[in-house]
């Protein structure tokens, strides 16, 4: 396991979690456009469920459509990083406050086993352990992860989530 500043360059293949959400324009569209430019550039390996959710903290917005896909790639954490932000913005995405409305997000949920604290980047996300809308989809595609910082798997982490993920409701509509 990594730590702390450090970040490794290696090109050795690593599981990745990424979690993506969208609440702006096509919210399905962005989505499978996202899966899509993901897909050129790192192998997705798992796609889990869509699930339509209420938004967090700016709740005067449209609900979100939101999915969490496994991967596998070469590509090193900050050039991960670069390449989720680059599809972002080719979907529409522009600079904001936080928690506004978006036509997508890509988060690195995980990046194999690593911990990775730096100024651009934190690995595992901060906030997934209280997030309905990441742990319920993460739950479906790999409920035995275990998460390096917490040491919890995810099923446990949804399980303990302190509110009930009643407003992550499975999206039926593609």
């Amino acid at each position: 396991m990594q730590d702390s500043n450090s970040i490794s360059e290696e090109t050795e293949l690593v599981k990745v979690y990424l979690g993506l959400g969208s609440n702006m324009g096509d919210r399905w569209q962005n989505l499978r456009q996202a899966l899509y430019l993901l897909s050129q550039k790192i192998h997705l390996t798992l796609v889990s469920p869509v699930y339509d959710t209420a938004p967090l903290g700016n709740t005067e917005q449209s609900r979100f459509l939101n999915l969490v896909c496994e991967a596998t790639t070469t590509l090193a954490p900050t050039e991960l990083l670069a390449l989720a932000k680059e599809i972002e913005i080719a979907i529409g995405r522009e600079p904001g406050p936080p928690n506004s409305p978006r036509p997508i997000d890509i988060d690195i949920l995980f990046y194999g086993d690593q911990i990775i604290n730096t100024p651009e980047l934190l690995i595992p996300h901060l906030r997934l352990t209280e997030r309905a809308f990441v742990l319920v989809p993460l739950a479906d595609i790999a409920p035995n992860f275990v998460h390096p910082v917490a040491d919890m798997r995810v099923r446990q982490m949804l399980m303990g989530l302190k509110r009930e993920p009643d407003d992550v409701v499975k999206w039926e509509n593609y």
